[in-house]
């Protein structure tokens, strides 16, 4: 017999390439989203698979996520508000009430639900883990907005202060979210994993690193870096740069992520955890801008203006060992994943550019900065 599975958010990146996945695998398969016009601004996308059952409903409605629950197997939480919006309510309501309400109807409802795996973020952690020439391996806390303001972009060891070099961040590195959306992210994986050890049902919480592919929303100015300096460059227009541009983060491409969803759900190795999944390498976001640049050919230099986002973190690495403890091995590069993304964007018909407003709303609700001059 088929396993049954919800992924909800399956309309969205990782989730539409989850269910893609797990219909091949011969699983049956139904989709639930709100189809959110900050991401789907044209509506119900092209790519939804046809052998899956889509629900348009959203995840804050207990009657929605009551019916998309029924005969269920398997929950892959995908559902989420994500980046850097300045909506905050919408963000508790979405990612922890909506969390929460689906965990609560799986149990007041007794559902034979056998496994949830929800989305978690890197953005959990407050900073990536730091080598101190002192004191070895540390786990610096946020930088200060003083530090920012002065336009001190490293990160110093919480003992001695000396600038630390960033190596990857383990599981075990503390996490706390500093930014809404990072801190939503803890609420979700911690109720999930309190809440499978409650009731008995095994529960795996995500951390994904900075996602990337084909379908990432060409509309939505708040979230992927990728995407938005895509957008950007193919308008003659420079992608813009927070800090000094040196920042690295880890990227996946979006096959590899659906991929360490499937273990999840085949593997018990994870079960009752918090797992990163990313390609274990770092890349600085001026690299990203130059490659982007150079794929597109679109000679324009980023653009460096001073500003920054407080509670952002500088470095994160993925360490993935216990991932790969389990057989995940990430197979797409980040050249070959970004050329596969540009060739998508290629497909995409009027592509404009929506940061720039959205750069503005952000600057005036105080979630980005300028350093003092």
């Amino acid at each position: 017999m088929a396993r049954r599975a919800l992924v909800t958010g399956g309309a969205g990146l990782i989730g539409s390439h989850i269910v893609d996945l797990l219909v091949r695998e011969g699983w049956q398969v139904r989709a639930l989203d709100n189809l959110e016009p900050n991401t789907h601004k044209r509506g119900k996308p092209a790519w939804i698979n046809e052998k899956a059952e889509l629900i348009e409903g959203d995840i804050r409605n207990r009657d929605t996520i009551t019916a998309a629950l029924d005969h269920i197997d398997v929950v892959f939480h995908q559902a989420a508000c994500g980046g850097y919006m300045p909506e905050i309510a919408k963000y508790v309501h979405v990612n922890s009430l909506g969390t929460a309400q689906m965990l609560e109807v799986i149990r007041e409802d007794r559902l034979p639900i056998k496994k949830v795996i929800v989305a978690s973020s890197q953005a959990v952690y407050s900073e990536g883990a730091g080598n101190c020439p002192k004191h070895g391996l540390v786990f610096p806390s946020v930088r200060p907005i003083e530090q920012l303001r002065r336009g001190d972009w490293q990160v110093h060891c919480p003992i001695c202060g000396e600038i630390t070099k960033s190596v990857p961040t383990p599981e075990n590195a503390p996490i706390g979210g500093e930014t809404v959306y990072g801190l939503t992210k803890v609420d979700q994986e911690r109720l999930v994993l309190l809440w499978g050890k409650q009731v008995g049902i095994p529960t795996v919480a995500l951390r994904y690193s900075c996602t990337y592919g084909p379908r990432q929303s060409i509309f939505n100015p708040y979230t992927g870096v990728i995407a938005i300096f895509c957008t950007r460059l193919l308008n003659n227009l420079p992608p813009v740069l927070y800090e000094d541009g040196e920042q690295t983060r880890d990227f996946s491409f979006v096959e590899d992520i659906a991929r360490a969803d499937l273990l999840a759900a085949e593997t018990d190795k994870f079960d009752g955890l918090p797992v990163n999944i990313g390609s274990g390498r770092g890349t600085p976001i001026c690299e990203i801008a130059e490659q982007l640049a150079d794929v597109l050919k679109i000679d324009i230099a980023p653009d460096l203006n001073g500003e920054f986002r407080p509670g952002e973190m500088r470095h994160l690495t993925s360490d993935i060992t216990l991932a790969r403890s389990a057989g995940y091995k990430p197979t797409v590069d980040l050249s070959e994943g970004m050329a596969r993304y540009i060739d998508w964007v290629h497909a995409q018909s009027d592509i404009r550019d929506y940061f720039s407003e959205a750069s503005e709303i952000l600057k005036n609700k105080g979630i980005v900065h300028r350093v003092a001059r």
